[in-house]
């Protein structure tokens, strides 16, 4: 397993050595260990979750707020998606900056997304099995997003506007310039 530091500090890329041979592959999706190594401090994850969409689907962005606030390490398990790492630490000298990523059944990559970050993934093929571990429990009063649109970030989901699939409370989220006004 390597990993690679993207241009925000604390949010890596992880990949996976696969072992593939006519029979199929192998590859250790996570070890507490190695990971741990890795980014270079102790992450415990406490839930696991998994969604299923559909093409066009957005979900984001999102994220936790205060003593509940989130790290996850995020893959696909089946299709495609571009998944967005949004950096919403105040003090961060790139507070409002992202990272996107095409995360992909095939290249079997992950991003590692630490607490203080917004994120967010697009469904890119025809259905996509997305999988995350985070290390804190989610609170439903300690949910809240930014607008997947919002043109201070100008984030191409590489979704047609008219293919894009939003849920309710997704489309109504602020801007970042109005959540931390």
């Amino acid at each position: 397993m390597i990993a690679a530091e993207t241009k925000l500090k604390g949010c890596f890329i992880i990949e996976p050595r696969v072992f593939q041979d006519d029979r199929g592959y192998f590859f250790e999706s996570f070890n507490q260990q190695t990971f741990n190594k890795l980014i270079g401090r102790s992450i415990n994850f406490v839930q696991d979750n998994e969604s299923f969409s559909s093409r066009g689907v957005i979900r984001g962005l999102h994220f936790q707020e205060g003593e509940f606030a989130q790290a996850k390490l995020v893959r696909v398990i089946k299709g495609a998606v571009l998944d967005v790492a949004v950096d919403i630490r105040k003090e961060s000298p790139t507070f409002g900056q992202y990272v996107a990523i095409e995360l992909t059944e095939e290249n079997k990559k992950q991003l590692f997304v630490p607490r203080g970050f917004a994120h967010g993934f697009s469904v890119l093929s025809k259905t996509a099995i997305f999988s995350y571990k985070c290390d804190n429990y989610y609170n439903k009063e300690s949910e809240a997003g930014i607008i997947y649109n919002d043109t201070t970030l100008n984030i191409d989901w590489k979704i047609a506007r008219d293919e894009a699939q939003l849920s309710d409370k997704d489309i109504i989220l602020p801007t970042l310039e109005a959540y931390f006004k």
